[in-house]
């Protein structure tokens, strides 16, 4: 058997595919919000898309429009998800603000955390949520595990 060394158009091993209501919209939500660029597009008949590859920098996601007939069900359609898409990114502010001018809910507003990260999230127009960080320290894993053991003595955290 022939072996394959890329896995995929994205070139990843695992590429995330989002399901929406509305893929035309989606498309532009993430260029606005994210910078993302459309590196592919498949239209089925009527319009709908059926399959479009977005990349975000180096990264890649797929996308479709919903098709219940097919199993494909948006986060809308199914009451909420509970992925979040992780973003890493220079300048989680800027990115935050410009995700919530372009419609998405703020859930989390910026914040400097204990592991070294500037941190936000957001769930978008269309029900996926994200999280956005970029680095402001150096954390090793010993160290961030007893801030992290120092902030859930003085708040735990109910499972």
């Amino acid at each position: 058997m022939a072996s394959v060394e890329k896995a995929g158009r994205a070139g990843t091993t695992i590429t995330p595919y989002l399901t929406v209501r509305g893929a035309e919209r989606a498309v532009a939500f993430y260029r606005e919000a994210f910078g993302a660029e459309e590196a592919y597009r498949m239209a089925a008949p009527g319009g709908t898309l059926l399959h479009a590859e977005v990349r975000i920098g180096e990264a890649s996601f797929y996308l479709s429009d919903e098709f219940p007939d097919m199993g494909a069900h948006s986060p809308e359609a199914l009451g909420g998800s509970p992925v979040v898409i992780h973003l890493s990114i220079a300048d989680v502010d800027a990115t935050f603000a410009r995700a919530v001018a372009a419609g998405a809910t703020p859930t989390m507003p910026p914040a400097d955390m204990f592991w070294g990260d500037r941190f936000a999230k957001i769930k978008d127009p269309f029900g996926h949520c994200w999280s956005l960080a970029s680095p402001i320290e150096e954390v090793g894993q010993e160290e961030a595990q007893a801030r992290a053991d120092r902030v859930f003595a003085a708040q735990p955290c109910e499972n």
